[in-house]
């Protein structure tokens, strides 16, 4: 991304700060819309550490350069900042973050510098309560890096594209209409929208301006009057901006949302404080009220319909039948001794997924960990650091792709050569916990964050875990990371993590050994209602397994597993080789039929 080396942009960023008398300046891993994946114009912590992981803070002052990351990605920023200038910060709680750094190393009147635009509402109010209480000076207006990165990459400008009939339940107008009648019951006048997904979603629209997401660059404003989508009009063709109009959408440039919102006549505006840059909020006039919520559009889009959830069914479909034909050639490349490295794992597998009808991309970037490779949860191979897969072990894959119809994530793990009594005995605790998540009938209504513990059981009994979450939702057709259900102990509990009929999540226990190897196993799931459940309790939920996709049976310890869990198995590989079976042929189908036998 740069011909400069780290430790030459600290330097050149440290003497900015000098000349402009900024004590810290800190990094955000993040765009003006609040993105997990990021435009690479927007990837400032990567190229200014060289650390590629997805999350991440970066501090920087005149003798210190740290990245603060959680446990999923402790042993990758330790690889990537040797000799960078910077040091791994492990996060685990509020005592070790980035603001109790600031608060614990600074002198009062020190001078702290963010680029508001990467800084949200709620995290901008975090940062200034601990400047005040600590008689520190913030400055968000300032951006420094733009001075140092010379080449860097324009916004993309990529066109959009409206989806194509009859895969949404709901219209644009419906949609539109949906999200007025919420504002005017909460009586609230207009609703700022920065989060591209929920953006996507509304307006039934698509785009290609983010590696996976398949967003694109805007804001939305909605009031009882207008429609307005702030945008490069560039990316707007005369066709779809013809059709937006026609459902009271009007076009402004995305350069001038700041200059909207300052002129604004609603009364009261409603923002998602995690989901909106601090800059916008303050560009509203001081006399306008400020609702800080949840965006209406992503609760609405965290249920899907049972037309989509049939539309993603039949995505799940097609991945599967791609999946097959890559484990097959994987199973035989092996057999024969090929030349196979985690870098040719990436491309087979893309190469049969783009086989498939209504294939758009990847939905991340695929991950193929081999040995100590698998035990780095968010690894990604490159051709300067990646492994051949030979001799004996465990090679976990984490891959998924975008269709018209619906997005994929799944991870399997597969044996190379002879595996170990160990690597058997921790790969089946790992599916013992996939079962236990995946037979679960819970109360509609329940926070999210409770179903981690059943999933978790039979490792914590082994005094084992893992650092991550269990589940994260799933868009429809849109970004692979969606919330606001997420299915972890480490996530608050608030009114919106409540699991409800029609979320799809993701179910992916693993254990990893530093060093050593790593095992995954995930699936999607939907919430369906439990039939016939309401015994006087209220709704019940279950989940329906999307993923279709024979899970590798060499490794199980099938003495470890009780009646239910082969049952539970047994069934979902029948499921599987039922609709997958007639959409394969000759050896690929005799693949299938030999991966889905009964255990």
């Amino acid at each position: 991304m740069s011909d400069l080396t780290v430790p030459e942009k600290l330097e050149q960023l440290r003497n900015l700060m000098q000349n402009n008398a900024v004590d810290a300046y800190i990094v955000m891993s993040a765009d003006p819309h609040m993105s997990e994946y990021l435009p690479d114009y927007w990837k400032i912590r990567q190229w200014l550490s060289d650390f590629t992981g997805s999350v991440g803070t970066l501090i920087v002052t005149q003798d210190f350069a740290g990245l603060w990351v959680d446990g999923r990605y402790w042993v990758q920023a330790e690889q990537q900042l040797q000799g960078t200038g910077f040091s791994l910060q492990k996060l685990t709680d509020d005592a070790s973050s980035h603001l109790a750094w600031l608060k614990n190393n600074l002198k009062a009147n020190s001078s702290i510098v963010v680029n508001g635009q990467t800084l949200s509402v709620q995290q901008f109010k975090a940062l200034d309560q601990i400047a005040q209480s600590n008689g520190f000076k913030l400055n968000i207006q300032q951006d420094l890096i733009s001075q140092i990165w010379k080449d860097r990459p324009p916004l993309p400008n990529k066109p959009i594209y409206l989806m194509q009939d009859g895969l949404n339940a709901l219209s644009r107008s419906e949609k539109i209409k949906t999200i007025r009648q919420i504002l005017v019951e909460k009586n609230i006048a207009g609703l700022f929208i920065s989060a591209l997904d929920d953006i996507a979603w509304i307006l039934n629209a698509r785009g290609q301006d983010v590696e996976y997401n398949p967003v694109f660059l805007a804001h939305l404003y909605i009031n009882t009057e207008q429609v307005i989508l702030f945008i490069n009009q560039d990316k707007v063709d005369s066709t779809t901006r013809k059709q937006l109009h026609d459902d009271g959408v009007s076009i402004k440039d995305y350069a001038e949302t700041a200059l909207f919102l300052s002129q604004t006549q609603d009364q009261n505006v409603q923002i998602d404080p995690a989901k909106v840059s601090i800059l916008h909020e303050q560009a509203i006039p001081k006399q306008v009220r400020i609702t800080e919520d949840i965006n209406p559009s992503t609760l609405l889009k965290s249920r899907k319909h049972a037309s989509e959830i049939a539309h993603i069914r039949n995505a799940m479909r097609k991945d599967g039948v791609a999946l097959c034909h890559f484990f097959h050639w994987l199973e035989t490349a092996i057999a024969h001794q090929e030349n196979i490295s985690e870098l040719t794992i990436d491309e087979k597998i893309t190469y049969f997924r783009a086989q498939q009808d209504g294939f758009i991309g990847l939905s991340f970037s695929t991950i193929a960990g081999f040995n100590e490779n698998g035990a780095l949860p968010h690894y990604r191979a490159t051709p300067e650091h990646y492994s051949e897969i030979k001799g004996d072990g465990l090679l976990l894959i984490d891959s998924g792709g975008q269709y018209n119809d619906g997005t994929t994530d799944i991870t399997r793990v597969v044996p190379i050569g002879t595996p170990s009594d160990e690597q058997k005995r921790d790969y089946t605790l790992v599916l013992k916990c996939h079962i236990a998540l995946a037979k679960t009938i819970y109360p509609e209504g329940l926070a999210a964050p409770l179903l981690d513990a059943i999933s978790r059981h039979t490792l914590w009994q082994q005094c084992l875990d893992y650092r991550h979450g269990t589940g994260h939702g799933v868009g429809y057709a849109l970004n692979v990371h969606e919330g606001p259900q997420v299915l972890s102990y480490y996530a608050p509990i608030t009114p919106y993590s409540k699991l409800r009929e029609g979320m799809i999540i993701s179910n992916e226990p693993g254990l990893y050994h530093v060093g050593k190897y790593g095992i995954r196993i995930e699936n999607l799931v939907v919430n369906q209602l439990k039939a016939n459940s309401d015994q006087g309790y209220g709704d019940f939920l279950e989940f329906e397994t999307l993923t279709l996709c024979p899970i590798n049976q060499e490794c199980i310890v099938k003495e470890m597993l009780n009646a239910e869990e082969k049952a539970w198995l047994n069934n979902y590989h029948a499921n599987v080789r039922s609709k997958l079976s007639p959409f394969l042929q000759g050896e690929v189908l005799e693949w299938l039929i030999t991966n889905t036998a009964e255990v």
